[in-house]
């Protein structure tokens, strides 16, 4: 009876202690748990991060004021037929031809840019030669079709402006040329010193090669390395900068 006794007090021990761990082991987990439950919490009730996205590109406005420095005039948009700029003058620069003429006037302002132009370029030894600034609308309609009988249509409406359409009638525009090609309007200009000095130069003063090379496409016209477009410094310095032309500037195009 004894031995029986031990036996069952043994036994009780053992279930006792395995209960008891058992307990230990349940309480453990459920402590591991509720640690995790927090962090778990916390991350469920924060806002996703918003990834910046890239700015998009916005147009610039195109000024409607055929008077504005920086208008646009393409084959797409045309100034009035009247419209003639009130503050004409002409230039202090050399010439390719003499006497008076409209096509030796400019916009004023653009007109004390380019004798800048030209001054500078004269310090370093380079001299320019203007050819032609303003247009009518009356001359731009006789030298458009005086080109066509001439050309005929392919040609002329490559490098030739329907009137109105002519960046010359803004009084903002001039064709320059050296005495390395005779004082022409060529190709072969952009080749020269000349050339070469009045493309990497002309934005310091406001200028921009207005029909830049590659770009015929974006402008509607053959490659003009003489023609230059006064649209301001700022202006000037950033398409420059960008590669861009003038279509590109007011679209929000990069190169």
């Amino acid at each position: 009876m004894q031995s029986g006794n031990k036996l069952t007090k043994m036994t009780a021990v053992v279930l006792g202690v395995t209960i008891l761990l058992t307990g230990c082991t349940e309480l453990l987990a459920a402590s591991k748990q509720q640690s995790k439950e927090p962090t778990e919490t916390v991350a469920s009730n924060q806002t996703p991060v918003q990834r910046p996205t890239p700015e998009e590109k916005t147009a610039m406005p195109i000024p409607s004021n055929p008077a504005s420095v920086a208008v646009l005039v393409n084959k797409q948009r045309a100034l009035p037929a009247d419209y003639e700029p009130a503050d004409l003058v002409q230039p202090r620069v050399p010439f390719s031809s003499w006497g008076r003429d409209e096509k030796k006037l400019m916009r004023k302002e653009a007109a004390r840019a380019l004798e800048q132009l030209f001054d500078e370029a004269d310090r370093q030894g380079i001299e320019l030669v203007a050819v032609s600034g303003y247009r009518s609308y009356k001359r731009q309609q006789a030298t458009y079709e005086s080109a066509l009988k001439r050309k005929g249509k392919a040609s002329t409406v490559k490098y030739n402006a329907l009137p109105g359409h002519s960046e010359h009638q803004t009084g903002l525009a001039m064709d320059v040329s050296s005495r390395s090609v005779g004082l022409r309007l060529v190709e072969a200009f952009a080749g020269t010193k000349e050339g070469e000095w009045l493309a990497a130069h002309a934005h310091e003063f406001g200028f921009i090669i207005r029909y830049a090379k590659g770009k015929e496409d974006v402008t509607g016209y053959g490659y003009e390395p003489w023609h230059i477009r006064y649209v301001g410094k700022k202006m000037a310095q950033e398409i420059k900068a960008k590669g861009i032309v003038l279509e590109e500037y007011y679209s929000g195009s990069q190169k």
